[in-house]
């Protein structure tokens, strides 16, 4: 049997009683540098639920840029290297927020307007602010210079990091107060 669908099955069956042993969970990542005054918000309802991402970024050139979570919440270099490669606990390759088989970090574009900012909200079942392999929490976000081509640009990085350009800013995912 799949291993996702095990899982899903494990979860309907105890999600009953894990809801009454939790609360919500709510994290954010605010941005220090070159997005310095953006940030966005993660909330969880229960460990089965979506994650709901809000976010508010300034100081972005008008356009899209990629925007991923990536493996290390490490800050200490101005250009964001020590944040690793994109989040990907299963080897998948990279592509767009929707895909199946794509990085768990894998957040898509987000859309910059010539008033040079952009304001977002979507929904994803592919990380968690709940412990697991799917846990944000202590991961690094990053907004990068150029849009994602989601996996299907053709160049030799598109099925890596969607060639999307340097990395702008990063931030760390951390819990929030509820």
């Amino acid at each position: 049997m799949n291993q996702k669908i095990l899982n899903t099955l494990i979860a309907l069956l105890l999600s009953p009683l894990l809801l009454l042993y939790h609360t919500a969970m709510k994290a954010i990542a605010v941005f220090q540098g070159k997005l310095k005054g953006s940030h966005v918000s993660f909330k969880q309802a229960d460990p089965f639920s979506q994650v709901k991402v809000s976010g508010h970024i300034e100081n972005l050139a008008p356009g899209k840029h990629g925007f991923h979570v990536h493996q290390y919440g490490n800050l200490l270099s101005s250009d964001c290297a020590n944040c690793g490669g994109h989040f990907n606990p299963t080897n998948a390759e990279h592509g767009s927020r929707a895909g199946t088989n794509s990085h768990a970090g894998d957040l898509g574009n987000i859309t910059a307007s010539k008033e040079r900012f952009s304001t977002f909200h979507f929904s994803t079942t592919k990380i968690s602010l709940f412990e697991g392999e799917q846990s944000v929490i202590g991961r690094s976000l990053v907004v990068h210079e150029d849009e994602d081509d989601l996996g299907k640009g053709g160049f030799p990085d598109s099925l890596t990091t969607g060639h999307a350009g340097k990395r702008l800013d990063c931030a760390v995912i951390g819990y929030d107060k509820e």
